[in-house]
């Protein structure tokens, strides 16, 4: 049940889909090139794989525990995580104004991805600072700032997000936590917050709550929502925690996986009203909150890949070592090992390019982010800016749907061995299940595709997306290797069911709403298939270029790992690819059969 961070695919996609030498050119990252992410990648992949890694299994065993209102990690959770918080990699991509290194999205989404292979219930802890870190730098007065930032940044505190209430789920105008203003300028707040990940622990000295609330007298529904700080310790004029503030934590839940993350059950105002500052202006709280949710979505998204990598290499030593059956062309004349079978093959190299595809494609997204934040010129800013905004819901959407399915495979790999605890190929499939949940389900990601990404637009920018895949179609055209033609034929066909989504997308999303959002979460799926293909294609048309080149241990490039790409590339354009004009045609053509049905038939 090791972990081995697949550094080679990693750093592919870095240096040569992403092009991390290119982000080094901007204003900021000077520092942050190839050798620079190289090196920070490796020293990640050591402390993943030999300090996080190995308590992965026993987090699952033997899961966070709740006694008289305070939360009991898993033993060995407090002392990895002071390890990680030591080693700066809270802070790899935060700003060094506040004690962070700086470093690229395009670097920190790798190191993300390793954290949460290693060991997924303990790396939601970092996940949520990150949201309450970015959250503050856009929102947060300077005095916020200088309270907070430096102890969340160093990891010396940690953050959460707190949406959810037991009335509300994910329908946030129908929040109730109040806010009552005080004299001196802060706020009581009151409520109940349920589903708050690592809202109780005992790994930092401090948590920061950032809790969405109504101040009294504010509009209804979302326009009266407000976001405010909510420490579990008050802070002293020396910036040390003091008294515990009025929020106590009543409960944990007890989960299908990711058991070793305490999902916790707040209660503000018991004993007076819990101390809040405001985050910036009064009834902006949702807008604000969002900067959380959307880093956090690309975040789950990359949780996603992370699960299906570990889940992925767990079948492949299993595989390996498994014998049953000879193979059924004969080529040996025994029993030989199950990866000698061609069905199970098939579930491997589909595990393998579907994670690989994801993972391309969240890389690219994170090069975008990068470039929207940091490239000196204004149009190329926006450009970026909204190709990353029309990723997210793919990143987070269609990686994590794949991750049931890869995770799945796995036990299927495993066969009835699958079903049983010891492999641990079962414990990649309850952790798998949340992810489509988190941060907004499959379906509120496709409906942000929809309204925000695709029918505001008139679908421009999905269709200048494509104009950039008919560019790779064009290369993929001149290279002529029987390999390519072949991507090329999947990789056309599927930007043309897309463009035919799109249109109908931004032509009926006003008339014929219905019938749009019946086929909203194909068409996430569709255009996260598409654009997993895509940046394989552009994998497939670079390793071509190195072998011809000569590529070898002299250059860093590894000739049997580029000629594997090829062949995964190809791999995904036929059986993953392949799927999107069929997909196309349910979505277009029958979203009636899903509209029509009438309610008193279910």
């Amino acid at each position: 049940m090791s972990y081995t961070a697949p550094l080679k695919d990693m750093l592919f996609d870095i240096r040569h889909l992403a092009r991390i030498d290119e982000i080094a050119r901007m204003p900021g990252f000077e520092e942050a090139g190839f050798e620079t992410a190289q090196a920070v990648l490796e020293e990640c992949a050591r402390f993943n794989e030999g300090v996080v890694a190995p308590l992965n299994v026993e987090g699952d065993r033997n899961p966070s525990s709740w006694k008289d209102g305070l939360v009991s990690t898993t033993p060995g959770f407090k002392q990895a995580y002071a390890q990680y918080a030591e080693g700066g990699w809270q802070g790899l991509q935060h700003p060094v104004d506040f004690g962070g290194q700086g470093l690229p999205k395009t670097i920190g989404a790798a190191c993300g991805e390793m954290l949460n292979s290693a060991n997924l219930s303990f790396a939601l802890c970092p996940l949520l600072t990150d949201g309450a870190i970015e959250a503050l730098l856009t929102a947060g007065s300077d005095e916020l700032k200088a309270i907070y930032l430096e102890k969340l940044v160093s990891g010396q505190w940690t953050g959460t997000m707190n949406l959810t209430e037991p009335q509300a789920g994910s329908d946030l105008a129908m929040v109730r936590t109040r806010a009552e203003p005080q004299p001196d300028g802060t706020f009581r707040i009151f409520g109940t917050k349920i589903f708050i990940t690592y809202g109780e622990h005992d790994m930092a000295e401090n948590i920061v709550h950032l809790v969405l609330a109504r101040v009294s007298g504010a509009p209804e529904g979302v326009k009266g929502i407000s976001l405010f700080v909510v420490p579990k310790f008050m802070v002293g004029k020396d910036g040390k925690p003091g008294a515990h503030n009025d929020v106590h934590c009543v409960s944990i839940e007890h989960k299908l996986g990711i058991k070793a993350s305490p999902t916790a059950v707040l209660q503000f105002g018991d004993e007076g009203g819990a101390a809040g500052y405001l985050v910036g202006q009064e009834n902006r709280g949702l807008e604000y909150m969002f900067i959380m949710m959307n880093a956090a979505r690309y975040a789950v998204g990359v949780q996603g890949i992370a699960i299906s990598e570990r889940a992925y290499q767990l079948a492949v030593q299993y595989a390996k070592d498994r014998v049953q059956s000879r193979p059924v062309d004969g080529s040996i004349n025994a029993s030989a090992s199950i990866i000698h079978h061609p069905d199970v093959k098939r579930m491997l190299m589909t595990m393998r390019a579907v994670t690989e595809g994801c993972r391309a494609l969240a890389s690219v997204a994170a090069a975008a982010y990068d470039a929207a934040h940091h490239h000196p010129d204004a149009q190329v800013r926006k450009q970026n800016q909204l190709f990353y905004e029309y990723m997210v819901p793919l990143v987070k959407g269609y990686s994590t749907e794949m991750s049931n399915e890869i995770t799945s495979l796995g036990v299927q790999v495993h066969g009835g061995m699958g079903f049983i605890e010891e492999t641990g190929a079962a414990q990649y499939y309850r952790d798998a299940r949340i992810l489509t949940i988190y941060e907004g389900t499959t379906a509120i990601q496709a409906n942000d595709l929809v309204g925000r990404k695709t029918a505001r637009d008139g679908g421009g920018t999905a269709k200048a997306i494509a104009g950039q895949i008919e560019v790779t179609e064009r290369e993929l055209a001149k290279s002529g290797s029987a390999a390519a033609k072949g991507v090329l034929k999947r990789l056309a066909a599927a930007r043309k069911a897309f463009l035919e989504v799109v249109d109908f997308v931004a032509g009926n999303t006003k008339a014929s709403p219905n019938a749009v959002f019946a086929g909203s979460v194909p068409y996430l799926m569709l255009a996260g298939n598409l654009m997993a293909g895509w940046q394989l294609a552009r994998s497939l048309l670079v390793a071509e270029e190195l072998l011809a080149k000569g590529a070898g241990a002299g250059d860093g490039e590894d000739p049997q790992f580029l000629r594997a790409k090829i062949v995964t590339a190809g791999f995904y354009a036929d059986h993953v690819l392949g799927k999107a004009p069929g997909m196309r045609d349910a979505i277009v053509e029958g979203a009636e059969s899903v509209t029509a049905m009438p309610l008193e038939a279910f």
